[in-house]
């Protein structure tokens, strides 16, 4: 069984099946293996002087320990092989978090922000009900590239040990990969590897999403809009996500209770975004997953 064909078993397996809940209530999920690693390192590493250079040696550690690991277990097989990047991939569980947010917005403002704190990591206590719908579509839209299409690249491109590494270092970003006091010097370097395994993924999310939301003629203002994105590569997917939906995303937002005056994403989109957009959010990722899908069986036909 070559990559091609154990990748697009675990797609199926990932889509079929999602996170068995049952599984992780009784022992760690891997990517919280991996956060404790993030944070063995953080906790020797990130202290006294030469602090740039000691968060090279953790990202260099991270890489390393993802591409080692990889190849030890895919020793095991490809059936071990399926399982694994089956349960590195994130496809059904995004969705159902997305649709857990747009329930909740159906219920009340108060559980619609409870579910939306799930997955985003700003303020949540004061939004209101489009900031909730709008949260909610910028993470769908950006971990439809880390959670499904980069993992899957990866894997594609380098099998086990290339998704093993690439979601090492996408966990190490995600806690150390901050621009404030104890990681800006600490984290950058975890920071732009993590934006360099991103940044043909990001790209080709936003080319899938935009080709089933039909909006691939807007390319130029894509990356336009893109470009003037706070992270190099999250404004890809979400400006494709915000044209195939004809809604504005990004924008205004808290953390840490300080207010960010971010750049809108497709400015002249419709900001009243309520819990129904967030089902048709859904529907763009399905769709997305399905092309990368017939893309990937149209490659193991032909190659």
């Amino acid at each position: 069984m070559n990559t091609a064909e154990m990748l697009l078993l675990a797609l199926l397996l990932d889509a079929l099946l999602g996170e068995p809940g049952w599984l992780w209530s009784r022992v760690p999920h891997p990517a919280v293996l991996m956060g404790k690693c993030v944070t063995w390192l953080d906790t020797r590493l990130n202290a006294g002087t030469a602090k740039r250079a000691k968060g090279m040696l953790a990202a260099g550690s991270l890489l390393g320990l993802g591409l080692t690991l990889g190849w030890l277990l895919s020793l095991f097989g490809p059936f071990v092989e399926v399982l694994i990047a089956a349960i590195l991939l994130a496809q059904r569980s995004l969705v159902q978090h997305l649709h857990a947010v747009a329930e909740g917005l159906s219920q009340s403002l108060a559980k619609g922000r409870a579910a939306v704190a799930m997955i985003v990591s700003r303020d949540t206590e004061t939004m209101t009900g489009p900031q909730v719908a709008r949260s909610a579509i910028e993470s769908g839209a950006e971990n439809m590239s880390d959670g499904v299409v980069a993992p899957a690249f990866w894997f594609l491109l380098a099998g086990l040990p290339g998704l093993l590494a690439y979601k090492m270092i996408n966990t190490g970003d995600s806690m150390i990969g901050y621009r404030n006091a104890r990681y800006r010097d600490f984290g950058w370097a975890t920071a732009r590897l993590d934006d360099l395994v991103n940044l043909l993924p990001a790209r080709l999310t936003a080319v899938l999403m935009a080709t089933v939301g039909g909006c691939l003629r807007d390319w130029p203002a894509i990356g336009q809009d893109a470009a003037r994105h706070r992270s190099p590569n999250a404004g890809w997917p979400e400006a494709a996500m915000a044209r195939a939906l004809g809604l504005s995303l990004a924008g205004p937002r808290s953390y840490d209770g300080e207010m960010h005056n971010f750049a809108w994403v497709n400015a002249a989109g419709t900001k009243s975004i309520t819990g129904p957009a967030i089902r048709r959010c859904c529907d763009v990722l399905w769709q997305t997953w399905a092309l990368g899908l017939g893309l990937l069986v149209a490659f193991t036909v032909i190659f």
